[in-house]
């Protein structure tokens, strides 16, 4: 049994019941960023989930140079800040570079290490020096006995709120696999664990200028990670994954979401019964 990380009323981990961490991929505007938020929480709150909203503030790791990033930091993090003042719900999102933990860390209530970066190591103390919870993604070429040599990092600097993600990890070229025997090996740290069921679809580049994917394949994943015992779900959600600005192929239509959350919570209501 993981510890349990304390997130206001949400727990996550120590057999609870799962917690979706959910939303966009990045921060298009703010209409739409609200919609979606006010959309997942709705149907969270009927299904009785936990939830933590998700959406990049930036994209720094894009296929192609012309690729949207973003809104920018600062536009992008008012906005997150306006959801989590209106709708009370935790944040999550993305840091990139040591030099906007500071700022971030005033709106987030969970600093994402990107899987890419995961061994940063000044990236990682400067995250864990906030206090704020940290979720680390694993990266697709890390083998999953070796985050905790990661683990260490932040604890190193007396941070013992972590969470960490599996998002697949690379299989030839423009592919990835899920390993669900990752999320066991990730369990031993002590730590919660999180399926990325979205990002584990994803083909890096594989469109040429962009990255593409099989969503059709996320509802088979996430099932997969709940039956697993994972402690929190990773989804990146569109109203219209066809036009969202960044990973449309990776994403989950908002349509489909609450009819998959019943199922996650009967599979994780006989797996966290045992």
């Amino acid at each position: 049994m993981t510890k349990k990380i304390q997130l206001g009323k949400i727990t996550i981990g120590g057999n609870t019941p799962f917690v979706l961490i959910a939303g966009p991929c990045v921060v298009e505007g703010e209409d739409i960023t609200f919609k979606i938020a006010e959309a997942i929480q709705r149907i969270t709150r009927r299904q009785k989930i936990p939830f933590i909203f998700k959406a990049s503030y930036d994209k720094a790791n894009r296929t192609s140079l012309s690729s949207f990033r973003g809104l920018g930091i600062q536009r992008a993090l008012a906005i997150l800040e306006k959801i989590k003042e209106k709708l009370n719900v935790p944040l999550l999102s993305d840091v990139h570079s040591v030099e906007d933990v500071s700022r971030s860390a005033k709106v987030l209530d969970i600093l994402q290490i990107p899987a890419f970066l995961c061994r940063q190591t000044d990236l990682l103390l400067a995250a864990g020096e906030t206090g704020k919870i940290i979720n680390i993604k694993k990266g697709q070429f890390l083998a999953p006995w070796d985050v905790k040599e990661i683990v260490k990092k932040v604890e190193s600097v007396g941070n013992r709120k972590i969470l960490l993600t599996e998002r697949g990890s690379s299989f030839g070229y423009n592919n990835l696999v899920t390993d669900f025997r990752s999320l066991s090996i990730m369990r031993q740290t002590g730590y919660p664990v999180v399926l990325d069921a979205s990002h584990s679809v994803q083909q890096p580049g594989g469109l040429g200028t962009a990255s593409g994917g099989n969503s059709e394949f996320i509802p088979l994943l996430s099932r997969c990670g709940v039956a697993a015992g994972c402690d929190a779900i990773f989804l990146e959600v569109h109203p219209n994954p066809k036009k969202a600005l960044s990973d449309g192929p990776n994403m989950l239509p908002l349509n489909k979401l609450e009819s998959l959350l019943v199922d996650l919570k009967a599979i994780d209501a006989v797996v966290k019964r045992r």
